[in-house]
């Protein structure tokens, strides 16, 4: 079993900026895919951005080039930056790793974006 857990949501003025991270502790945190998902009221749940084991990086394309996801094998975290927040953008934040068949979410985190 892996536990992520998310931390750096919040509210914030439309344009603006947040950083969402998520630690997946465990020895195998470099293997894993890991992405970032998020679920605005009454719509389904989404890609908003993953990487690969091998860095490999992919974007929905309605954050193209406002987010960015990194990962740090170090310290075992995945990473969103995100700019040019729209209030679109407003929905509770999920994080995933995918381990060969097997995925892993953390508990949310809620993003809100004012107009």
């Amino acid at each position: 079993q892996v536990q992520l857990v998310e931390s750096g949501g919040g509210l914030v003025q439309s344009g603006g900026s947040l950083r969402l991270s998520c630690a997946a502790p465990g020895n195998m945190f470099n293997l894993y895919t890991m992405g970032w998902y998020r679920q605005a009221p009454g719509k389904q749940r989404e890609l908003v951005a993953i990487i690969t084991s091998g860095g490999d990086i992919n974007y929905a394309d309605s954050v193209k080039a406002r987010f960015n996801i990194s990962r740090d094998n170090a310290k075992k975290t995945v990473d969103l930056q995100m700019s040019s927040l729209k209030v679109e953008d407003t929905a509770v934040y999920f994080c995933k790793a995918r381990f060969v068949v097997s995925d892993y979410w953390g508990q949310g985190v809620q993003v809100t974006v004012s107009s």
